[in-house]
């Protein structure tokens, strides 16, 4: 199955959360796309906390090969031309994620 995920918090436990279920799909053999809208566009300004250990779950994703994008308006608007962890996409590319998804899943 192609699962869509929207992440649109800066919440550490929505992000983790969200981690944990593309890691958790990615390893029963489905395809992944985490698209980070809103504030979960600042996802690389966002800290581990003592419950949640947001940098090992991204690098974990990715290496189970999990794409992730990132709104490039989104960023804009908090004074960023790129993020550090995925390449920047548009709402073309979120709809194309749409599209091509068995299943779509928003987050925060």
């Amino acid at each position: 199955m192609k699962i869509g995920i929207i992440l649109q918090s800066n919440n550490p436990e929505h992000i983790w959360n969200t981690f944990r279920f593309g890691i958790t799909s990615l390893k029963a053999n489905h395809s992944v796309t985490i698209f980070l809208m809103s504030e979960g566009s600042e996802l690389d300004t966002i800290t581990d906390t003592e419950h949640f250990d947001i940098s090992n779950k991204i690098v974990e994703y990715k290496k189970l090969q999990g794409d992730l994008y990132a709104c490039g308006t989104c960023l804009e608007i908090r004074g960023k031309k790129e993020s550090n962890v995925c390449p920047v996409s548009t709402m073309t590319g979120l709809l194309k994620m749409v599209e091509d998804s068995d299943k779509v899943l928003v987050f925060g």
